[in-house]
């Protein structure tokens, strides 16, 4: 597909892999407009119950790589202003179909996280469930949300934890109990069932990164699947893995004030 976006590589790929997929995203797109109240990851662990949101009335709120909109939908029912930035047509496409629907409204932007088309300091909070978090280079989008955020403002991100995909088998939707790649050089991952590239730092690499780029650590939140049959899948992992181990990590990072 060709446009005026300058994309890596992996971008390229991931775009292509998102436009091609987005039709099986519609009904969960559906699904989680029609819910009232945020809930994070791929288990819908509530917010109510894990606090990981500040108080967002008012505050201008970036998500990056926000695929249909939910969370953007989310964030304008609890008061803020937000704006949705998105590298596939085709789930931007469909976020707009929701806004219709529901009757929420909000900017929707066709651009990378590795390079928005933002001003400095416009935004108070950078958000990325999956999206930017883990399709996107660490060591640039990073740096392009400390960018956007006013001084003292926050950067919440969740992605899938490291645990997981030391342990994500390479050729299937499937996960082991045991360790099958090295966690020291960890960063980008490439999958022979998949088209696109996703990007993973171990904690200790994640927490240098924000600290060097001027970011103060708030939280890191490794989410537990709740309750429930054991066997059920969901997505690469069964919901007993990930009641006995993390599967997600949300970090939680406040930009220095000047």
């Amino acid at each position: 597909m060709s446009d005026d976006l300058q994309l890596s590589e992996h971008a390229v790929r991931n775009r292509d892999m998102w436009n091609e997929d987005a039709p099986n995203w519609v009904a969960a797109a559906r699904a989680a407009w029609s819910t009232r109240s945020p809930n994070w990851g791929m288990w819908h662990v509530p917010e109510e119950q894990i606090h990981v949101l500040p108080d967002v009335r008012g505050l201008d709120v970036v998500d990056l790589g926000c695929g249909t909109g939910y969370w953007c939908a989310w964030f304008a029912r609890l008061g803020a202003a937000p704006t949705g930035l998105d590298v596939s047509e085709r789930q931007l496409e469909t976020a707009r179909e929701m806004q219709r629907e529901f009757g929420i409204d909000f900017p929707l932007v066709h651009a990378t996280a590795e390079d928005p088309p933002f001003p400095d300091a416009s935004f108070d909070l950078v958000f990325s469930e999956y999206g930017a978090a883990i399709w996107c280079d660490p060591y640039v989008w990073i740096p392009r949300a400390y960018r956007l955020l006013r001084p003292g403002g926050r950067l919440i991100f969740l992605g899938n934890s490291v645990l997981s995909m030391l342990c994500a088998v390479e050729d299937e939707d499937a996960i082991t109990e045991t360790l099958l790649r090295p966690q020291f050089g960890m960063n980008r991952l490439e999958w022979a069932d998949s088209d696109g590239s996703n990007f993973c730092l171990p904690h200790s690499e994640m927490l240098r990164l924000l600290r060097e780029t001027g970011f103060e650590v708030e939280a890191l939140h490794e989410l537990r699947a709740p309750e429930g049959d054991d066997a059920e899948p969901r997505f690469f992992l069964t919901r007993g893995w990930a009641r006995r181990w993390p599967c997600e990590d949300v970090w939680v990072a406040r930009r220095r004030p000047e």
